[in-house]
């Protein structure tokens, strides 16, 4: 199944599968220990914060990779700088993931 666009063009789902995939990842795996030990919150209420956390995520990447996209508009973009894109997008998430991990050693 091809998911289409607004205006009924095929586009690729792998980059919102990753993106929703990704945000899945770290809403579940870091949102209820920070909204437990931050806030004080009891577990089912930050499972529930931290799903909410992703399905606003996933909506949001539903709509900017899959609604609105343009697979015509990746011809014109040259590859250099559609990877220099994508490597700035993997130094980014990797810098989240230290960051998100940081409060969690015990100095």
């Amino acid at each position: 199944m091809r998911l289409r666009n607004r205006e009924g063009d095929a586009v690729d789902a792998v980059p919102f599968l990753v993106v929703a995939g990704m945000a899945f990842m770290i809403a579940l795996s870091f949102g209820p220990i920070y909204l437990m030990a931050l806030f004080g919150v009891d577990l089912p209420l930050a499972l529930t914060g931290s799903v909410a956390a992703f399905v606003a995520t996933a909506v949001a990447a539903y709509h900017r990779l899959v609604r609105s996209a343009r697979p015509d508009l990746r011809e014109n973009l040259p590859a250099s700088w559609r990877f220099r894109r994508l490597l700035y997008a993997a130094v980014a998430f990797g810098l989240l993931l230290v960051l998100l991990t940081l409060p969690l050693v015990d100095w």
